[in-house]
């Protein structure tokens, strides 16, 4: 009898994860959800441990569900803790761009000071003080920000964590980090 590789339900069957030629065996709950039929809720904790397997079609099926709860403020904690191969982060991104975005989500992109393009999880350093609104905190010059995420719908932004505080930052004030 097969089991899940991301919650270890029993009667898993194999399933072709889309846009890349792996395939991974899921039961049907998460198969659905992979497919785009997810709901939030603490079932989803299993994807926390799901996402560290050093199977790489399990990081991705993992990676995929993670990215599609985004009101989960734990799935966002895991996110910004992983760290996944570029080669298996971006075969994860393949295809995504998120509901009814289709494929102008892919053509924004994203640039630092210098020019150079910005990829999700990349490392990058702010090149001036940054006062961050709402708080009295100051993103001081030649912090790194780690493990950076994209905005999707605007190029001038990116999102990081910044002394605990996960904040939007505009690309013109940051350079990438070798």
């Amino acid at each position: 009898m097969s089991v899940c590789v991301l919650c270890s339900a029993p009667d898993a069957t194999a399933v072709a994860l889309a846009h890349v030629e792996d395939v991974v065996t899921l039961c049907p709950i998460c198969a659905a959800a992979v497919a785009g039929d997810i709901s939030p809720g603490p079932r989803w904790r299993c994807l926390g441990d799901a996402i560290w397997s050093e199977d790489a079609g399990t990081q991705i099926a993992a990676w995929r569900l993670l990215t599609a709860l985004p009101g989960e403020p734990w799935a966002v904690e895991v996110l910004e803790t992983v760290y996944l191969d570029p080669e298996v982060l971006a075969r994860a991104e393949a295809g995504q761009g998120g509901a009814g975005q289709g494929e102008a989500a892919s053509d924004v992109v994203h640039r630092d000071s210098n020019g150079a393009m910005l990829v999700a999880g990349d490392t990058v350093t702010l090149i001036k003080d940054l006062p961050v609104k709402g708080t009295s905190m100051v993103a001081k010059r030649g912090t790194a920000v780690r493990g950076i995420r994209l905005v999707p719908d605007n190029a001038d932004h990116i999102e990081g964590r910044v002394n605990g505080q996960q904040i939007v930052i505009l690309c013109q004030y940051v350079k990438k980090s070798a």
